[in-house]
């Protein structure tokens, strides 16, 4: 693991990038939306809610005057949404520098997306690996472009895909299918970036986790206004949860197939710093698995 106290006054001039990020409306994505903004990128913000994203855009835009902002509905959850905001994308964009995975689900009502995939592995992941392959032709071009997807420590935690059910509830326990996308999150990337480096395209694919930040995402969580403040200590900002997505996003010094996370007690709060993945996520063969279910499932064919 490396050591220094990466912020976001590190980041790198952004001028002329093109930058895409999924789940912009708040949390996370909203500060790694704001941060890239205000380094001169131009930032799509692609997001379910409109009204929500659009007051995103007012928040950047008050802190960043000028800022280059452009709203797109998206709804990972529905495979028809996705087709259609790529290729609005693909019209609207010669060129995409940085896509970032960020949008998730955890705890929420039990139910599917409009396809028919457990909500979870259906927004976290498939909806994302459609968005990728479909966006591919944009980045591939570009010098220095990436690809960087938001996964969680959840990762290790009763991750286990059962490939005959892949796609579909698995189990009970809400948690176990939030840590399964979150594993597919890390197989996806790590064999994204071995196709890539196949084929010789200058794209590169990272991973990120934020660790345990102060987002809307546990905000269906039983019981979570009664233990809030047992657990707020433990939590940092969205802000500084999303520094690890920017800086696999933007260090130059990070390559293909990193991880980052925070630095501190278990990875749940600090400044972002390479981290290691499990065992299972560095299995060859069950990335390699995971692509040719999750093509089957999406049917998007990627270009590499």
């Amino acid at each position: 693991m490396t050591s220094d106290k990466w912020t976001a006054t590190d980041i790198p001039d952004q001028s002329g990038r093109v930058a895409v990020v999924t789940g912009a409306n708040s949390g996370n994505g909203l500060e790694t939306a704001r941060a890239l903004a205000g380094r001169g990128a131009m930032v799509v913000l692609a997001v379910r809610d409109l009204d929500k994203g659009g007051t995103a855009v007012d928040a950047i835009r008050a802190e960043h005057r000028g800022a280059d902002l452009v709203l797109q509905e998206l709804d990972l959850a529905s495979l028809n949404s996705v087709r259609g905001a790529a290729s609005a994308i693909g019209d609207r964009f010669e060129r995409i520098d940085l896509l970032v995975n960020n949008a998730g689900v955890f705890h929420t009502p039990r139910r599917q997306t409009a396809d028919g995939f457990e909500i979870r592995m259906g927004t976290n992941h498939l909806g994302h690996f459609a968005w990728t392959g479909l966006l591919l032709d944009r980045l591939i071009p570009v010098a220095g472009s990436r690809v960087v997807t938001v996964s969680s420590n959840a990762h290790r935690y009763r991750s286990r895909i059962d490939f005959e059910r892949f796609g579909v509830a698995q189990g009970r326990s809400q948690s176990a299918a939030y840590g399964r996308s979150k594993l597919a999150n890390l197989l996806f990337t790590r064999e994204l970036q071995r196709r890539l480096v196949a084929a010789g395209a200058p794209t590169v694919a990272l991973a990120a986790h934020p660790g345990w930040s102060e987002t809307g995402i546990l905000r269906h969580f039983p019981g979570i206004r009664i233990v809030h403040p047992l657990i707020g200590p433990l939590r940092h900002s969205a802000a500084m949860g999303a520094l690890a997505t920017l800086r696999a996003a933007t260090d130059p010094a990070a390559s293909g197939g990193q991880f980052y996370g925070p630095d501190g007690f278990m990875e749940m709060r600090g400044h972002p710093v390479l981290v290691p993945s499990s065992a299972r996520s560095r299995d060859a063969e069950l990335q390699r698995r995971l692509w040719d279910a999750s093509q089957e499932l999406t049917e998007v064919q990627f270009e590499v």
